[in-house]
This record gives structure tokens, sequence and C-alpha cells, in this order.
């Protein structure tokens, strides 16, 4: 059955519902029935059951499964992996578990929903997913995360400093669009390092999510004057801050689709977004300092990582601030390569009164210091010179993030 394919005079969306299940059947037959501007596909029966399935010219595709069928779970990989980044797949689910969840983050299934479904809920996830961007087609952006083992490690210089790097690398193209985001909602620093007020308001957001489009992105983006664009909240050091997951990945999820290149400076604080942004991140890196439990909370955040994500991005351990002097009795880069063995990815020297400059006076360090040691290894890492084809692969893929829920 080729579903799917054309287009109707008037309508604006079109649904492709896969079920086996006759009440959802006539739930989504009443739901979207009622809408001219919707077109509506049902295709009947279980998902592992068919061999191909058109969805050429849908918005959104709806498939509704046992997840805890293999066969089924393999059949929407199979689907998922076919149609790519669009259409979008939204799953519905009759059980959910943490196992459940990780599988279709892997995946990359765009959204998830529990039965029983609210009809209001269904239609608004669709309508939502359905919205593509304007540059969807367009290169993708590349996503690097830093993420903190311990409390004081230099991860907001490093992620700024990699925000600058990557702002600069378009040659004769001049700078690329760049955007630095501060996802540490509670004690973020990246505005005050840079000297720039900051501007995300996800209070203001929360109420009604659907606001948030490009426009009102634009004005809760805050400009460095070396062009980089930050998103930061001011600080509220004295609240426990907890947004809705859904506002955060739709955030992310929109800023990921206006740059080139988005850097997240992570709380060491595990939110129920967190997951989403490590699986969406090209480079994923665990910065932490050269002492004996910066190395064992390192190494404990690279494996809980690892079976969180599985397949995802590989997490990398970055050591800050490291220095070694002859006959110290300190820990040596030997140490640190047997401890994290292959997770190990670079040591970041210590230039401490440069650095405090470049932070005082909200300039990158190359500005305060050009091609200073703490720049050259950084490129080392962001700009790597074997271009091999696992590199490449990563870098098309498509960030998204709203697929995640709590």
């Amino acid at each position: 059955m080729r579903i799917g394919r054309s287009v109707t005079p008037g309508v604006q969306v079109r649904v492709v519902v896969l079920t086996a299940d006759d009440g959802f059947d006539e739930q989504v037959r009443t739901t979207f029935g009622a809408s001219s501007q919707i077109g509506l596909d049902v295709v009947k029966g279980r998902l592992s059951e068919r061999e191909q399935i058109e969805v050429e010219g849908a918005s959104v595709v709806v498939a509704d499964l046992d997840c805890g069928d293999e066969a089924e779970m393999q059949a929407l990989e199979r689907l998922v992996t076919r149609i790519g980044s669009w259409p979008p797949v939204v799953v519905i689910t009759q059980a959910f578990d943490g196992g459940v969840a990780r599988r279709l983050m892997q995946m990359r299934v765009t959204d998830f929903l529990v039965k029983p479904v609210p009809p209001v809920e269904l239609v608004q996830t669709c309508a939502r997913v359905a919205n593509k961007p304007a540059n969807a087609d367009s290169t993708e952006a590349q996503i690097f995360t830093y993420l903190p083992a311990v409390g004081g490690a230099g991860v907001t210089t490093l992620a700024v400093q990699t925000a600058m790097l990557l702002l600069n690398s378009g040659g004769a193209r001049g700078k690329t669009a760049t955007c630095l985001v501060d996802l540490d909602f509670q004690h973020g620093a990246c505005a005050d390092y840079l000297d720039i007020e900051p501007r995300l308001n996800l209070g203001e957001i929360e109420p009604r999510p659907e606001r948030l489009d490009r426009q009102l992105l634009e004005v809760m983006i805050s400009q460095h004057a070396s062009g980089l664009a930050v998103v930061a909240a001011p600080n509220r050091p004295a609240e426990m801050r907890s947004f809705d997951p859904d506002v955060v990945t739709r955030l992310l999820d929109l800023v990921s689709s206006n740059f080139d290149y988005v850097v997240f400076d992570m709380p060491r604080t595990w939110f129920s977004w967190t997951d989403s942004v490590l699986l969406g991140s090209n480079k994923l890196f665990i910065v932490t300092e050269t002492t004996v439990p910066g190395l064992r909370h390192a190494k404990q955040l690279v494996e809980a990582i690892r079976e969180r994500l599985g397949d995802g991005p590989k997490p990398q351990v970055i050591i800050n601030r490291f220095e070694q002097k002859l006959f110290s009795a300190g820990l040596r880069r030997s140490d640190v390569e047997q401890a994290l063995g292959e997770a190990f990815a670079a040591s970041i020297p210590n230039h401490y009164n440069m650095v405090r400059e470049a932070i005082d006076r909200g300039v990158p360090l190359d500005e305060v210091k050009p091609g200073n040691k703490i720049t050259a290894q950084l490129k080392k890492l962001i700009f790597p010179q074997t271009d091999d084809k696992a590199t490449k692969d990563a870098g098309g893929r498509k960030f998204k993030l709203s697929w995640a829920r709590s």
C-alpha cells in the first residue's frame, strides 16, 4: 500500500497512522477527521508484518506498537533509519520504562506518548513536530558538549573558548553562525565570563511553549561583541530551578536548527533532559582536574554515560589546568592515561593568570595572548587532523531533541 504521496488541496498537514488497535484507529479518525486542513492515512496491522510502508509526502508518522515486542521494535528501527530525519516519527506505546525510553531515544524517534493518549495531546504533538524548519534540508549543526566531573573544573572557560574558535573557523567565508548555550540555569556563568546580559527567560516560555519560534529566540539571545550568540538565563542561586523537559528540548532543537555550531555548557546535576542533550552531541567532553577524586569521578561518569547512551557519542575526558613539575609527588600524565584508558582525550595546560584576565575583560584568550597553549590544545580537540568517515557521519546527523520526555 502506498500512502501519503499525494497532497489534497487545502490540506496543510498529512498524518500517517500505523496501528493494529481498532480502538486507537477509531480515536484518530474521530480526532483528525474534523479538520479539513489535516489529511489522514491509516495503515492497519502490525508494523513488523509489513515489508515496506511509503510515507513520502507525510508531515508526521504516528506508529502505534507494543514496545515490549522485539519484532515490532526492530521494525520501527528499520522504518526510522529508512526515512531519516523527515517526516518525524511519533511512537504510541502501552507501557513505559527507562529501557524503552533509552531505546527510542537511540533510534531518534521525534516523540513518544503513552496510552491512553488524550486527543488534544495527540493533535498538539503532531502539529508541533510537523512544523518543519525552513532550513531543515541544510547542513545540520555540529554540537560540542562540555560536562563537569567535579565542581570548579573550568568547564565554562573551555566552552567559551571552544565557541570562539568555532565562530572564527569560517576562513575566507568569515565568521560562522555559532551559539553558546549555558544550560546551568541556577549557577551559569557564560554571560558573566563574556560580560553580557543574559536574556533567556524559560519561565515566560513554559506556560505556552508553542510560542517559542525563531523570532522569540532572537529576543532571548545575547550578542557578544565578537559576533558570538549566547543563550543564557539570569542566575538564581537561591532557587532549585527545574523546567519542563519539553520546553528545554524544544529550545535546543530550535537553536540547533539555526546555527552552524552549538556549544553546550552543562551543569553537573543530571536532569530529565540531560540524556537528550548528550545523545544529540557530535563531541562530548567530560572536564575534570588532576586529583585522585577528579579522575575517579570522571571515570565513573564515563561508565555511566556509556551505560545510559549505548551507541551514542563516546565521552572523552579533558584534564584541565594540568601541570607536571620535575621531582613533584603529584599525578603524572602516565597515571592519568592508566586511570582513564581510551577515554582520555587531552590535558589543558594551567595558565591561570591569563585565563583570569580574559574572564575579567570578557574577551577570548587569544586577545590576551595570541597563540597561547590553551587555545592551541583546544584546536587539536575541535579540529582533528584526521577527517575519517566516522567524523563525517557524525557531522551530518540531525540533532533532534523534541522526543525527550520526562
